[in-house]
């Protein structure tokens, strides 16, 4: 004869309903983790070539608002709107003749690709920021420190 298990029914019931918004939350940060490191390795590459060929020596009329718009293009050309990261572009003079440039990107978190930017369950939300410094010779384009 077969015991009666009713303490147990709806036991996995109960288990997943506990379980489930853990894996939401763990793949909200895995996917936006990743999106955020592939982000950041394109950055790097995109914001060094633009600073190295074009704020070195800039044509006339050109500043770092030139910079920051061929990198966004640069960064983004596969990507129709990205409301979601931020870029911009600062200069500094060192010496007489290095320049210093700064890119900066910002991330903010989505929900998996919707525009719940601020926080998700009540959960605030802080924006990623990613910075990269190049230092280049303004008489010597296309030499850096």
């Amino acid at each position: 004869m077969r015991p009666l298990l009713k303490d147990t029914q709806g036991q996995m019931t109960v288990e997943l309903a506990v379980v489930f918004p853990v894996l939401i939350a763990v793949a909200f940060i895995a996917m936006n983790a990743l999106q955020f490191f592939g982000l950041c390795s394109s950055f790097d590459r995109t914001a060094h070539a633009f600073m190295r060929t074009v704020a070195a020596s800039p044509a006339y009329g050109q500043d770092t608002e030139m910079v920051r718009s061929l990198i966004e293009d640069g960064l983004f050309h596969h990507y129709e709107d990205r409301a979601d990261i931020e870029v911009s572009v600062a200069y500094q003079g060192v010496a007489p003749d290095l320049d210093r440039f700064t890119a900066e990107m910002t991330y903010h978190p989505t929900l998996f690709g919707l525009g719940l930017r601020t926080e998700v369950m009540g959960v605030a939300l802080p924006p990623l920021v990613h910075r990269t410094q190049l230092t280049l010779d303004c008489y010597k384009p296309g030499v850096f420190l």
